[in-house]
């Protein structure tokens, strides 16, 4: 795999670890929070990797049945792709 494309991922998954917590202490201080639907393009854009374990971690949205099944299409379709391209 590409270095480039590794560096893409862990950029895209530590600025979407940024936006969930930042979304965290909004939501712990009742100020205007962060759109799910862009939580959900953080990990479309490849930041899934990382955020998924940063929900249990950080204790956010790890509940929302919603998000939480939106977030692990997120993934299956990233691994499935990964697969296709890497073989």
């Amino acid at each position: 795999m590409n270095f480039y494309f590794l560096f893409y991922l862990l950029a895209a998954g530590v600025f979407g670890i940024v936006m969930l917590c930042v979304d965290k202490y909004k939501a712990t201080h009742s100020k205007w929070r962060v759109k799910e639907s862009t939580l959900h393009l953080f990990e479309l854009f490849g930041g899934v990797f990382l955020m998924l374990p940063a929900m249990y971690v950080v204790r956010h949205k790890n509940r929302k049945s919603s998000f939480y099944l939106i977030t692990y299409s997120i993934l299956v379709a990233w691994i499935v792709g990964l697969y296709f391209v890497l073989r």
